[in-house]
């Protein structure tokens, strides 16, 4: 996979990028991670990338024009019959990301993500550009580099090779609907709590019945909206009845 960033501020990237998985991900040859200044497109020899908005009101938004060169000049290096990039505007009022979303990007083969600053995007970026916007939370951030980072990271990891175990992202938290089961590692006692006997029984399925059965609990506990989107089987069911009964009494 190549992953292109367009920012303002490549120079936050690098740590990010070359570190934990990310950077193992690289030294593999599984992805590329590149991010790419925009102002170096900006076309004077100010590197204006911004402008007052039409109509009034305070902040600054970003012109069309370098953002347009940069994401052209990508594109112009590759061969004609390979598949279009996905675009992704980093952007609170795009659609929140998920993991099914991180899910559907990790098929693609080149990803280009736009950072904005300032009050926001020429609206022609949206309508002509972009085929993807995308938020973390209905929260404003100072600019899209951080959130950029977050959808990576989410994405890169799923990408086959990436991880030491090929189970972990599969397991993960939300990959199945559910938040993940609980986990306990040595010693099996540490200061009076003990690991749950069934984990130390050696009973695989019995285990993968505790584990399934928890991360129903969790769920129910602290994302029961989670547990509409979840194709129940009659033994989650069974289960569930069972938590509820157990955290009624």
């Amino acid at each position: 996979m190549r992953v292109d960033v367009l920012t303002l501020f490549p120079e936050m990237f690098p740590g990010v990028f070359g570190t934990s998985i990310l950077g193992k991900a690289q030294e593999k040859g599984i992805v590329s991670l590149r991010p790419v200044n925009f102002r170096d497109y900006a076309g004077n020899k100010h590197g204006t990338v911004d402008d007052t908005p039409y109509g009034g009101g305070g902040g600054m938004v970003l012109k069309p024009d370098p953002i347009f060169r940069a994401v052209e000049d990508l594109l112009s290096a590759k061969p004609a019959d390979a598949p279009a990039p996905r675009i992704i505007l980093m952007c609170p009022q795009g659609e929140s990301f998920t993991q099914r979303k991180a899910e559907e990007f990790a098929e693609e083969e080149h990803l280009i993500f736009i950072c904005g600053h300032y009050e926001g995007y020429d609206e022609r970026i949206r309508e002509h550009l972009v085929t993807d916007e995308l938020s973390v939370g209905d929260y404003v951030l100072t600019g899209g580099e951080l959130p950029a980072m977050v959808v990576i990271d989410s994405i890169v990891r799923l990408l086959p090779g990436v991880l030491g175990n090929e189970t972990s992202a599969i397991t993960d938290s939300f990959s199945t609907g559910l938040l993940e089961y609980p986990h306990y590692t040595r010693p099996v006692e540490f200061r009076g709590w003990k690991v749950p006997d069934i984990l130390l029984s050696g009973h695989h399925a019995n285990v993968a019945d505790w584990r399934r059965k928890e991360a129903l609990r969790r769920t129910w506990l602290r994302r029961p909206d989670l547990l509409e989107h979840v194709e129940l089987t009659p033994k989650d069911q069974k289960w569930l009845e069972e938590i509820r009964a157990e955290h009624d009494e």
